[in-house]
């Protein structure tokens, strides 16, 4: 991992460990922040080791079988060739919405996986450009930071939950000054704008990077530039199920069928993507 990513991934980790501690003396004053520190380093561990893991639980993706399809198989191999990468493991989530995102924490344990409806909507030279989309987020070793920000996104957005839950039905002690009651307002209230935040910064310039290094990895960028025009319009028609704190790791925003959150997308625009990539050519 470059130096560059590496700083990166000890900034969400100790983001992380911060908000959490902060979130323990919200909730249950000094003791809740002891106890929300051991939480935290374990967290931190189980985010690093198992992060391919936790992102694939969040999409719903299943192993891919390489009798399953072949020719997928066939075409990821060469791809991982021509990027100078291990194959990676592939897993496919059952999802009529085609879409497609790369998880691990570094190429040798990195995994693509991509959605049914992919396979179905996409011809073969578009769906050259979207895998090697995926495998140049394995290539630039951005995986593991998307992945620890959905991590990161989803534990602050769970302890929002858990505070507006626990302030409802009186689990927090309005009236002890350690913690509780209204210092948890500002973690219902920050914590998911804090989490969209956070895929937010780690998002839209990766995307960039990896569309003109998928182009150089498939030898052409017409594939993706199509293939993200037909991405478009499918995940604005077709809704996914997924955990919102992972939408920022898919190729184009699986809840853009929903437009309170097309409104923070944590993806660039599809048609100035579309226009790099056709300047690249």
């Amino acid at each position: 991992m470059g130096l560059g990513n590496q700083i990166k991934t000890l900034t969400l980790m100790s983001l992380l460990t911060i908000l959490v501690i902060l979130a323990g003396g919200a909730l249950g004053g000094q003791q809740g922040m002891v106890m929300a520190f051991v939480f935290a380093l374990f967290m931190n561990g189980g985010s690093y080791w198992f992060s391919d893991k936790i992102a694939l639980a969040m999409t719903h993706a299943q192993p891919l079988a390489r009798q399953d399809n072949p020719g997928l198989y066939a075409l990821v191999e060469r791809l991982a060739v021509n990027a100078q990468l291990p194959m990676p493991r592939l897993y496919m989530t059952p999802s009529p919405q085609p879409n497609a995102f790369a998880t691990g924490r570094n190429p040798d344990h990195a995994a693509v996986a991509v959605t049914s409806g992919l396979l179905h909507l996409l011809n073969q030279e578009e769906l050259e450009g979207v895998l090697a989309h995926e495998l140049a987020h394995v290539k630039n070793r951005d995986i593991l930071i998307s992945t620890l920000a959905a991590v990161m996104a989803g534990v602050i957005t769970t302890l929002a939950n858990w505070a507006q839950w626990a302030l409802m039905f009186g689990g927090l002690n309005r009236d002890d000054e350690e913690g509780g009651g209204l210092a948890a307002l500002p973690l219902i209230i920050l914590g998911p704008i804090a989490a969209l935040l956070v895929q937010m910064a780690v998002s839209r310039s990766r995307e960039y990077l990896a569309d003109e290094t998928g182009a150089r990895i498939a030898g052409r960028p017409y594939g993706l530039a199509q293939a993200l025009l037909k991405l478009e319009r499918a995940s604005s028609a077709i809704p996914m199920d997924v955990n919102p704190a992972a939408s920022h790791l898919f190729i184009v925003n699986p809840l853009s069928a929903q437009r309170l959150v097309s409104l923070f997308s944590t993806h660039p625009p599809i048609q100035e993507r579309v226009k790099r990539l056709n300047r690249i050519a």
